[in-house]
């Protein structure tokens, strides 16, 4: 995670460095850029160079979190030609020079512009001034909660909709495939039909409300092993082919697991890098020892001495979770899938 803040008077640059350090306490690579003659004066603040402008591009580039200590339009001004989608743009705070008033102009939820400016204010002892919807109103705000939990959304237009349905009506359902942990956030029910909702689900076609945001939480882990030389289109045939009957995308799936010796197979190797898939490499012992009833493969155990590679791999990978497709065989291909032990949680979100 990357951040750059931006000062420009002395108090600004002062308060730059509070900032600067809780950023860096909580696991940002942060830095302070402020105008040539403070930045002179303290050494952890950069200058801004060549000029603002073109520092606030390549921040827009290269940050997740931009923050300005100063007036607001200086901000608005210095950021609007770099504007482009709330899905890609970072987050960005004002910060006035007392530190009163901590306020996030952009990215608000999918950025985390939101949730940082009450972290930031808290530093402070500020306050932080929160303008969305959602928020003023005091209801589920779903794409901030979708990013914080690592939860693959729909197209921005379907979270826009559902955000105007649920200021219009006050309410809406959550349906889930999985356990639900912690008080539900003002604005949500749960029930499992109604007019408006959200789903959180592995199916790509789960619609239990009339208007349904889906929520697809990426905890699938691939667990596959194949004969020498067998190429990448019959292992991502038979992948997709099972995710398919199973009415799951290949979007859900984390990762991947097989037997290191397969670590230098061309075809999974390939298929790996075509899916931008982590893939992990567990020796023969590792797999062996992993408890549990697994298909069991005399031939396997005598050729590489394990007695399953993808059921085992599945489910190693996905840390102990369960077995969602048992062993799959189709040209030259074994395949599993497992899926991580996952909890819908609200313990995290802000009331």
């Amino acid at each position: 995670m990357e951040a750059l803040i931006f000062s420009f008077t002395r108090h600004g640059s002062v308060l730059s460095l509070s900032i600067l350090a809780f950023l860096k306490k909580k696991g940002w690579k942060a830095a302070s850029l402020t105008v040539r003659q403070f930045a002179e004066q303290d050494r952890e603040l950069g200058e801004i160079t060549p000029n603002l402008q073109e520092a606030v591009q390549e921040a827009f580039l290269k940050a997740e979190l931009i923050v300005f200590v100063g007036a607001v339009g200086i901000a608005v001004r210095s950021v609007a030609p770099f504007i482009k989608s709330k899905q890609t743009d970072p987050a960005v705070i004002v910060v006035d020079e007392s530190g009163a008033f901590v306020i996030p102009i952009l990215s608000g939820h999918i950025g985390g512009a939101n949730a940082w400016s009450h972290k930031i204010a808290a530093h402070l002892h500020g306050q932080a001034v929160i303008t969305t919807a959602t928020d003023v109103n005091h209801l589920f705000a779903v794409d901030e909660w979708a990013v914080q939990h690592h939860l693959i959304m729909p197209a921005a237009r379907i979270v826009k909709a559902f955000s105007a349905a649920l200021l219009e009506q006050g309410k809406a359902g959550i349906y889930s495939d999985f356990p639900i942990q912690g008080e539900l956030p003002p604005g949500l029910e749960n029930v499992s039909s109604g007019r408006l909702g959200v789903a959180v689900t592995l199916q790509k076609e789960c619609r239990p409300f009339d208007q349904t945001v889906l929520l697809h939480p990426r905890i699938l882990h691939l667990g596959i092993g194949c004969r020498r030389g067998t190429e990448e289109a019959a292992i991502a045939g038979l992948v997709y082919r099972e995710l398919r009957r199973l009415g799951i995308s290949m979007n859900t799936v984390a990762a991947a697991g097989t037997i290191d010796i397969k670590r230098s197979e061309p075809g999974l190797t390939r298929f790996f890098r075509t899916y931008t898939l982590p893939v992990h490499y567990y020796s023969a012992v590792e797999l062996q020892q992993l408890p549990g009833n697994f298909t069991r493969s005399e031939f396997v155990l005598q050729t590489v001495a394990v007695d399953n590679v993808c059921e085992r791999a599945a489910v190693l990978s996905s840390g102990g979770g369960s077995l969602l497709l048992d062993k799959t065989v189709a040209d030259g291909v074994t395949l599993a899938i497992a899926c991580e032990n996952f909890t819908v949680s609200f313990d995290t979100v802000r009331r």
